[in-house]
């Protein structure tokens, strides 16, 4: 367990200007596609977005904007967003449909059609729990294979959508491995964010559903852009969607400074930054830190390609990093609303908060440009998907 406040950074210096056709997977028509495709999920709303006027006066920049998706649907975290389009696109392949309009209530009625196929994931928990209730809603089965040291309680959340769940004794990855080769012996479909050769389709479909959040979140600002947007990283792929939906709202405008956060035992993204390769590399073992959902070892392939391109700063955290964060938006400044953020969630603006607090890492803020005139923009990705480790960390105990 790390209890004291760690960074690592690796900022890039050369000049940014990616090619605008990595970006060709999010237009703005297809961003407009996906979120019509969420409005048809019952109950669908666009979740907060929460200003910590407090809390950005304190720290001495412009606005703080946090995404807060704890409020996504029932499932506390913003996963089902990739995993409900990717699924849904994947249905009508497998019937032979066009897959150009997409509406989720019309698979509620298809159970018939369905009801034998399969879907299988590997999850840290919140991914996992998004397909198991996307395909419950469907009439699907669904099976998640889970990295070792995973909590009972997103276990158990699996369980209760009716999957076959069961943790492993490996790491992310190898759960990656065994879901597709299970996926390939049983004819299953396998739903994966994490891109590999021969492996596109599907990966590409879970980041055009990540857009959903740029298109809310640019409703919520008036179309104001962030000056800096932070995102959290596993294999890459919620921050490689997030990159690209912003860059077409970008492309007249002033590009936000980009920073991608990941935990300093499973900093992937980072090492292939800082590495001369150019080509995403692996960290090996076992992974251990309390950001369940960005305990990954390699980055996905496509994910890649395009944060190497646009990142302004790889940084990796300490946990306690992401202790800090969760406590920051669990007991609010002034009027600022209280937000309960998990570890993955709660990273970055735990990072925010230390990069703007703490003298000795005044070198990056410069960098970066992160001063009084700052709007930053954070996502937290998830709520207390693991109820007894959240208290833990809010009330001290851990």
């Amino acid at each position: 367990m790390e209890n004291q406040i760690k960074i690592d950074c690796f900022l890039n210096t050369k000049e940014i200007s990616p090619d605008p056709g990595l970006f060709e997977f999010v237009t703005p028509k297809v961003m407009q596609s996906v979120i019509e495709f969420h409005k048809t999920i019952p109950h669908y709303k666009p979740t907060p977005l929460v200003e910590l006027k407090s809390l950005a006066r304190f720290l001495g920049t412009k606005t703080i904007w946090v995404k807060d998706e704890s409020r996504r649907f029932d499932l506390n975290a913003f996963k089902v967003l990739g995993a409900s389009y990717a699924m849904a696109k994947a249905v009508c392949r497998e019937l032979g449909e066009k897959e150009d309009i997409l509406n989720f209530t019309r698979f509620l009625t298809a159970s018939d059609r369905v009801g034998d196929l399969t879907f299988v994931t590997a999850t840290d928990g919140n991914h996992g729990r998004a397909v198991a209730w996307t395909a419950k809603k469907f009439g699907s089965k669904a099976v998640a294979y889970m990295p070792k040291g995973t909590s009972s309680a997103r276990l158990q959340a699996i369980h209760a959508l009716g999957a076959n769940a069961g943790i492993i004794d490996g790491n992310y990855d190898d759960a990656v491995a065994l879901a597709q080769k299970t996926a390939l012996e049983n004819n299953w479909v396998l739903v994966q964010d994490t891109a590999f050769e021969g492996y596109e389709h599907i990966p590409e479909y879970i980041m055009q559903g990540y857009s959903t959040l740029i298109s809310e979140v640019m409703s919520q600002t008036d179309d104001t852009l962030p000056t800096h947007v932070f995102a959290q990283a596993g294999v890459g792929s919620f921050a490689a969607a997030v990159m690209a939906s912003l860059y077409h709202h970008s492309a007249k405008k002033p590009r936000p400074k980009f920073v991608v956060v990941e935990p300093r035992n499973a900093a992937c993204v980072l090492k292939s930054a800082a590495a001369k390769q150019g080509c995403p590399l692996t960290v090996e073992g076992e992974l251990k830190t309390i950001m369940a959902g960005l305990a990954c070892g390699t980055p996905s392939m496509s994910a890649w390609a395009i944060l190497k391109a646009g990142t302004d700063a790889f940084i990796s955290c300490s946990d306690e990093v992401a202790r800090r964060g969760m406590r920051v938006l669990g007991n609010p400044m002034g009027k600022d609303q209280r937000i309960i953020s998990g570890e993955s969630g709660a990273v970055c603006l735990g990072l925010v908060h230390e990069l703007m607090s703490n003298p000795e890492y005044q070198d990056i803020k410069d960098q970066l440009s992160l001063d009084k005139n700052a709007r930053i923009l954070v996502f937290s990705t998830e709520g207390d998907t693991d109820p007894e480790h959240y208290r833990e960390v809010v009330w001290n105990l851990k």
